[in-house]
Parts: C-alpha cells; sequence; structure tokens
C-alpha cells in the first residue's frame, strides 16, 4: 500500500485513535486489490474473511430474495462495509458488488476482531461507525415509508446536487440502479422524472440538472430528520 493510502485509512474515524502497533497490525495483514466494475464482492449468507474498505470508485449493496433484487445503499471512498457481520463473525444479511471500477482495502475479519478486543480506542470508533449506520438505516425507512417516490426522487436529488455548486448530477450508474435504491419500477421512476420537470428538474441520460433549487425544494419538503 502506498504512503498516501495508508495515510488516507488512517484519517478514518475508525481508524484514527487506535494505537499504532494495532494500526500496524491490521494494515500489516491487509491488503489491497482492483476490481471491475460489476464484480461480485460478497454474497449475502455468507460468512465474512474480510472489513473491506472503499478506496476508490463506488460499490452497491444488495439483497435478494425469491428471484427478486433491490439496492439498498450505494457507497463512495472512503467507506467501510459490512463492518457489523465481522465484529459479530455472522453471516452477511446483503451483497456487495462494484458499480464501476473501484480499488477496495480488504482487512481479515479475524485481525479487525482480535484489536478490537484489544483496543479500547477502536473498540469506542466501532461503536461510533456502527450507531451511525444504525441512524442511516433509520433515515433511509423513514424517507421510504413517509414519502411519495416523487418525493424521494427530489430529495435524493437535492443531496445528491448539493455536491456540485452548479447544482448538476452525473450518474455513475444506471436509472434503473437509481430506481431500485429509491424503491420504484424504472418505470415509476421515469414518470416521477416527469413529474419534476415542472419543479425545476432537467434530465437527459444520466444527467440532471437542478435549474430551481427554491422549487424543487418546496416540492421535495427535505426534513433535517431524514435527509440530515
Amino acid at each position: 500500500m502506498r504512503q498516501a493510502e495508508w495515510k488516507l485509512i488512517r484519517a478514518l474515524p475508525l481508524f484514527s485513535d487506535v494505537r499504532e502497533p494495532q494500526f500496524k497490525l491490521l494494515m500489516g495483514a491487509a491488503f489491497l486489490q482492483r476490481f471491475p466494475e460489476r464484480m461480485t464482492l460478497i454474497k449475502e449468507g455468507e460468512l465474512p474473511d474480510f472489513l473491506h474498505i472503499v478506496v476508490e470508485g463506488s460499490v452497491e449493496l444488495f439483497g435478494t430474495d425469491d428471484g427478486r433484487e433491490t439496492t439498498l445503499e450505494i457507497l463512495h471512498p472512503v467507506t467501510t462495509f459490512i463492518l457489523a457481520a465481522v465484529i459479530r463473525d455472522e453471516v452477511y444479511l446483503k451483497s456487495a458488488r462494484t458499480l464501476t471500477r473501484a480499488q477496495i482495502l480488504m482487512i481479515p475479519a479475524v485481525a479487525v476482531r482480535d484489536v478490537f478486543g484489544r483496543d479500547a480506542a477502536f473498540a469506542r470508533a466501532i461503536v461510533n461507525e456502527l450507531a451511525n449506520r444504525y441512524r442511516g438505516l433509520v433515515r433511509a425507512l423513514k424517507d421510504e415509508k413517509l414519502r411519495t417516490g416523487a418525493q424521494r426522487l427530489a430529495n435524493w436529488i437535492l443531496r445528491a446536487s448539493a455536491q456540485d455548486p452548479r447544482r448538476n448530477i452525473e450518474l455513475e450508474f444506471d436509472k434503473r440502479t437509481l430506481a431500485s435504491l429509491l424503491g420504484m419500477t424504472p418505470e415509476n421512476l421515469s414518470r416521477n422524472f416527469a413529474l419534476l420537470t415542472s419543479h425545476g428538474v432537467k434530465g437527459s441520460g444520466r444527467e440532471i440538472v437542478v435549474e430551481d433549487e427554491n422549487a424543487l425544494k418546496q416540492f421535495a419538503k427535505p426534513n433535517a430528520l431524514i435527509d440530515g
């Protein structure tokens, strides 16, 4: 691992306060690997061998049942997954695959559990990480249960466009994946995009432009207890 990547991982809240010998133990057992897009990294129902950290690219977490599949979350650098299964040494409840070409740091699960038992700062950081993930899950559940599909899309656009001062979004994945992430069919997604054209949104292909942010906010009614 290059020095810059080492520092990037060290700066993560999960590792920032870990004692140096324990951090070296974790990193000494870890390896960095590049994957092509659409490569399955883990499968639900399997026991975890590694804690994964997205260093470059993006990763989709998804679930399946009886032939159906749904997108649960899309991860960007620098993010861990799936910590709860690693700590408890229990099977994954979701699968993961790369959406784009990605670079993933893989730390053996046994090393993570070993340092968890030895280093109080690491244990506290893991509790904080799991608490943040839990709160994120509650926000996502409220988003799905309390809003219409058009409102979910509108608020997703507001959150995504906030990363760009021009209020532009260039999707790095297809709209079918976006529909699945937002809990709707591709056909419903298309109808909701058409509805949002009268609320300040313009889209073409994978490009989405917020032309009137105030109009979109009036429709979306963003809520800090859901959207952060």
